[in-house]
């Protein structure tokens, strides 16, 4: 089999952009581990405290996060108090989540550390930088998304 097909695996995109957000993690891992909280969590806890309370398939679709691993995240983090479970009244097979006055006070509690890493960031990089990447990581998900699939 020929690799000429295959670019060079220094270009490989979805390599490279599991790499950055890996490179970009490592300055937040620690503030989540001094916390108790995974990192799939804390993409929970950010959606909640920002959109309000959401299905389950909303959340997993909006954090990257497949249903069955959702089903366990939200089970996990419902054992701690940081998430509500109700059915929705008028379909008892629907459940919205939310956030916890626990979460809430524990994204208070991390609110200061996030933040301090989120400007050493923007330090070292440069504002203009992290603008740009915003602004390109925004373009590359929508021009993606609006590409069709087409399986091989």
């Amino acid at each position: 089999m020929s690799n000429k097909a295959l670019p060079p695996i220094n270009r490989n995109l979805p390599l490279l952009l599991l790499q950055a957000r890996d490179s970009v993690l490592l300055h937040f891992r620690p503030i989540l581990n001094t916390h108790g909280v995974t990192e799939q969590q804390w993409r929970v806890l950010r959606l909640l405290l920002e959109a309000g309370p959401l299905e389950p398939r909303q959340i997993g679709q909006r954090c990257s996060i497949s249903s069955a691993s959702l089903a366990g995240v939200l089970a996990r983090m419902d054992e701690l108090g940081l998430v509500q479970r109700k059915r929705l009244a008028h379909d008892q097979r629907r459940v919205l989540v939310s956030a916890t006055a626990r979460s809430r006070a524990l994204a208070q509690k991390m609110a200061p550390h996030i933040a301090a890493a989120y400007a050493r960031l923007e330090m070292h990089l440069g504002a203009d930088y992290v603008q740009a990447l915003y602004t390109g990581l925004d373009a590359l998900i929508s021009r993606v998304a609006a590409l069709p699939t087409k399986p091989d």
